[in-house]
């Protein structure tokens, strides 16, 4: 049975699906089962809301600053339940909650879900990955042609409606690709924050 909620420092992670839409790579699930005191985070069914609500029940949340929607799979794959869980969290434990995604929701719902994330979320950070559209198709692989286009749309539209919107990297890239991926996201108006290769 794979973790639902898993620890890492001092933030509690939820892992509520494996489903993904892009096969990036650097990811980590290629490599290893788990993350942080998770011992696998594969599922062998999608956890249901039950489930999930039934994980955090039964987690003591003293001393975490954040829950963060993370895990071996896409969050917003998963929307339904990343939505109520979410506002489960709010009601009942009132830690902030970020969902680190690759900003592929709206592509992947054909629609605009960021109105209902901004209902429950208090940070996004979105997988920028690569500076350009080419590299950014070769190290993410999304199963979208357009994801870029897609990605890069999903966060000015977060910006427009939460409070606390970041794009990352990984220092995989050169510091060439780092400082133009910085510079893309200061047009759209985020910060660029840079992830340490696992």
């Amino acid at each position: 049975m794979a973790d639902i909620l898993y620890t890492y420092k001092n933030q509690v992670y939820v892992n509520i699906t494996n489903k993904c839409d892009c096969r990036c790579t650097f990811c980590v699930r290629s490599h290893q089962d788990g993350v942080g005191d998770a011992e696998t985070l594969w599922h062998s069914t999608e956890p249901s809301l039950e489930e999930i609500k039934a994980a955090i029940d039964a987690f003591d949340f003293s001393g975490y600053k954040e829950v963060v929607y993370c895990g071996y799979g896409e969050p917003t794959c998963a929307l339904e339940n990343l939505l109520k869980s979410a506002k489960y969290i709010k009601e009942n434990i009132k830690l902030p909650i970020r969902v680190n995604t690759n900003g592929l929701g709206n592509l992947y719902h054909k629609r605009n879900i960021v109105p209902e994330l901004a209902e429950v979320v208090d940070t996004v950070s979105i997988s920028l990955n690569a500076p350009d559209r080419e590299t950014y198709m070769e190290v993410t692989r999304p199963v979208f042609e357009n994801a870029f286009e897609g990605m890069i749309e999903f966060a000015s539209k977060c910006k427009e409606t939460i409070p606390n919107v970041k794009m990352t990297v990984v220092d995989v890239l050169s510091q060439e690709e780092i400082e133009a991926s910085r510079s893309l996201a200061e047009k759209i108006g985020v910060e660029l924050r840079v992830r340490k290769y696992a």
